[in-house]
């Protein structure tokens, strides 16, 4: 077995990964990221479903981070009205 296909068959935890697991991986998230999906071909390298991951991932924390401080700015408008603080509060329960 040559050194790079060992190394990459080792992780930190002593158990081993395959190359077809990876394989398989990679496919599955090429199959879950929308901007990889959505290409015409159907070849992408490795390296590109990675990348395209992390950038839709990096993408999904900035819209939570968004949407976290647009729910915060809206309960603190509504805290006037007490009732209506209270179903918000309540659908996130």
């Amino acid at each position: 077995m040559s050194s790079r296909r060992s190394s990459r068959s080792r992780n930190t935890s002593g158990a081993q990964i395959s190359d077809d697991q990876i394989s398989d991986l990679v496919s599955k998230l090429q199959r879950l990221i929308p901007e990889i999906r959505n290409t015409r071909s159907h070849k992408v390298s490795a390296s590109k479903v990675l990348q395209e991951t992390c950038n839709y991932i990096r993408n999904l924390h900035r819209e939570v981070d968004d949407l976290s401080e647009r729910l915060s700015q809206l309960l603190a408008a509504t805290e006037n009205d007490s009732a209506e603080a209270a179903i918000i509060r309540s659908l996130f329960m």
